[in-house]
């Protein structure tokens, strides 16, 4: 046993008895592996000595572990007697008064005892009684025959939601669950997901998480999590008990009803900020293996933090041990934790090789050869702040990618602006010039109306300016771009043609998004009509802003039940939900598609039309061997005339299935017959077939 001088003990945690004995250790895997009789510890720092500290279940040292067993930067040792649950941590010897003798979470930690907030006394050098302690996890569990869904990419409709915000004012979930990980699973959650039709739950980031110190003195906290201590870690904000156990839960929970999970995770920065950031973990252990610097090839000058994500550091996947962390981190939650997929926020940060995006990077290509990683769904916001940092349509043709351009112009187009019907054209088909044919899946492109990072769709269409008073900022952050209306009112209205107006321009957007090639994103809570009041950027509002409404009214009733028709007609059509248009060399395919377009007055559009600065009305054909649409789209704001495309079958006629202008809302009668020349009202959409094709 060894235990180190009293100059290195904390000052507020004196130590107390122990029954443990340490012995020679295993340098792989890295973390805090359990066995029968112990704990093998294994960790990677630059650091010249190195102590192992174990706590009791009050934040109490009980004893420290000098580590003697060292392969280059591994350190190791094994702990006769510690069992799950035991919690731990590292303190280091360093030059540096910053990183000497404070307690350092393990990058590998599988668990945290406590949720880490920010407090002064963390930076002080014995804060070993603030910081969250690592925990040793006992990795068993029963899943019960439960398997991962693994869905077609066609079933695919990514649902973002928010542990908390989802079910904290859920009535139907029991109070003592609202706002965790078994909360979000209740059999009450599941069953509106279900009668949604969503099969993909799109998670907001659970990875142990700490608001940044600006916002805690401004009494606001990190809500949305994107700001990670630990990437192997849930976060126990979100645990009644285990969070570890309560996540598998939820995983096995949405998995038997057919839901699979995809996870936000942040991989890009850490919660240690740049510069005179706080010492938590990885700049104490190794901040050379992890982090971006301004400087890296001037080794004699003071270190800088890179900042290509906004957030004060980078993480640098170029290095060796950074890249193994994230990989690790991936395997761990797609194998133990039985993940879906993920969906990387900031991505191109993590193929940035000596600072530039590279489409070959050592990240895209472990992920392509792992044989766990290359099986899960991987989904790219395709940017970062960093130089060079927009690359739409860049990455490895398994990816997904969250398609901005998609949001603008469908935004734009019911919005009212000019010259946006060829570029809507090119979108709802699958944006292929940005995802190009035979080369990128159809499912490439994630389309979507609103993001965490936005307005909801109910804002999108009352307000006109972002309204983040709250955030304490004076409404200077968030995106000031948002190609969004209001109706003529800013605000909730009490109007009826306002209210009338925005329902309508909702139909709209919705059906649009859900008729469209690509993977539908679909925001938790716009088929209810939630909105932040206004605020565009509620990354720190962990209240009735950001949680989601569970009270309906008739008009909320109303959408929620046009949405769950939408995305049904959606799963029950292979025309739009995984379409092979004749010109992508799909010509001997049975379900090869042939898509026409045409001008309202019924002819073929040509190359001038296409470019008209004022054209706002279109109507696309989708003819297959067993399926046959037409949709005009009328952006205007006047009813227009349509002529009909004639159908071959000289004794078919049209039949009106969807109509967007109806206040409703509803699907029509299946019996229903549209004239041979109709008429598109104003800021509409009409769906129409030449086939008995009704979803049920």
């Amino acid at each position: 046993m060894n235990l180190v001088s009293s100059q290195y003990a904390p000052q507020a945690c004196k130590p107390r008895a122990h029954h443990f004995l340490q012995s020679e250790g295993r340098i792989l895997p890295l973390g805090a592996e359990l066995t029968d009789t112990g704990c093998n510890f294994s960790i990677y720092s630059n650091s010249s000595r190195i102590w192992l500290l174990l706590f009791d279940q009050n934040n109490q040292e009980i004893t420290r572990f000098k580590l003697i067993e060292k392969r280059g930067k591994f350190w190791s040792t094994f702990i006769e007697g510690v069992k799950a649950g035991q919690n731990y941590g590292y303190v280091v010897e360093s030059d540096d008064p910053n990183v000497h003798n404070k307690l350092l979470i393990d990058p590998y930690a599988k668990a945290l005892n406590q949720a880490l907030e920010w407090r002064p006394e963390i930076e002080q050098p014995n804060n070993h009684c603030w910081v969250a302690k690592s925990v040793v996890v006992d990795d068993s569990f029963d899943w019960q025959g439960v398997k991962k869904p693994r869905l077609k990419d066609s079933d695919v409709i990514l649902y973002e939601l928010h542990v908390k915000g989802f079910t904290w004012l859920n009535p139907k979930v029991p109070a003592e669950l609202r706002g965790t990980y078994l909360g979000l699973s209740h059999p009450c959650v599941i069953a509106h997901l279900t009668s949604l039709g969503i099969k993909s739950v799109q998670i907001m980031p659970v990875a142990s998480f700490m608001a940044e110190p600006r916002l805690m003195e401004l009494n606001l906290t990190n809500y949305w999590g994107y700001n990670p201590i630990n990437f192997f870690a849930p976060d126990p904000r979100y645990a009644i008990n285990d969070a570890v156990v309560e996540f598998k839960t939820m995983v096995r929970q949405f998995h038997a009803a057919g839901i699979e999970v995809i996870l936000d995770v942040v991989f890009n920065h850490t919660a240690e900020g740049g510069d005179g950031g706080p010492v938590l973990s990885y700049k104490g252990l190794a901040e050379n293996s992890y982090y971006y610097f301004d400087n890296m090839d001037s080794p004699d000058l003071p270190k800088r933090h890179a900042n290509f994500t906004g957030c004060g550091n980078t993480v640098n996947l170029d290095l060796p041990w950074a890249l193994k962390l994230t990989l690790d981190a991936l395997r761990y939650w797609s194998t133990e934790m039985q993940v879906d997929g993920f969906r990387f926020d900031l991505a191109v940060t993590l193929a940035r090789e000596r600072g530039c995006f590279e489409p070959y990077s050592a990240f895209f290509k472990a992920l392509f050869q792992d044989p766990i990683l290359s099986q899960v769904r991987l989904i790219a916001e395709p940017w970062d702040i960093g130089h060079g940092g927009y690359r739409l349509g860049q990455f490895p043709s398994n990816w997904y990618e969250c398609n901005d351009r998609y949001r603008d112009n469908i935004r734009a187009f019911w919005r009212g602006d000019s010259g946006q019907i060829a570029e809507f054209a090119t979108r709802i088909l699958g944006s292929r010039d940005i995802f190009p044919k035979n080369k990128r899946s159809i499912h490439s492109s994630v389309n979507y109306l609103c993001y965490h990072d936005g307005f909801t769709l109910e804002d999108l269409v009352s307000y006109e300016n972002r309204h983040n008073q709250a955030n304490g900022e004076n409404s200077r952050d968030g995106h000031g771009h948002n190609l969004s209306s209001n109706g003529g009112v800013e605000g909730p209205s009490f109007d009826s043609r306002v209210k009338q107006s925005r329902a309508q321009l909702k139909r709209n957007l919705i059906a649009t998004l859900f008729l469209s090639q690509g993977t539908p994103h679909f925001l938790a809570g716009d088929e209810m009509g939630r909105t932040q009041q206004g605020n565009n950027n509620a990354y720190c509002q962990d209240n009735e802003i950001s949680w989601v409404d569970w009270s309906l009214d008739s008009t909320k009733q109303a959408e929620l039940a046009f949405t769950q028709q939408m995305i049904q007609f959606r799963l029950q059509s292979s025309v739009f939900s995984q379409l092979s248009l004749v010109d992508d060399g799909f010509e001997l395919h049975r379900d090869a598609v042939e898509a026409r377009w045409y001008h309202p007055d019924g002819h073929f559009m040509q190359k001038s039309q296409w470019h008209s600065a004022t054209a706002q009305v279109l109507q696309l054909e989708l003819e297959s061997s067993e399926e046959h649409w037409l949709l005009v789209f009328n952006a205007s704001e006047y009813d227009v005339s349509v002529e009909f495309p004639a159908i071959k079958e000289s004794l078919v006629n049209w039949q009106l299935v969807m109509d967007t202008s109806v206040n409703d809302g509803m699907l029509m009668q299946s019996n229903q017959v549209m004239p041979k020349n109709g008429t598109s009202f104003a800021n509409s959409i009409m769906l129409l077939t030449a086939k008995e094709f009704i979803p049920e």
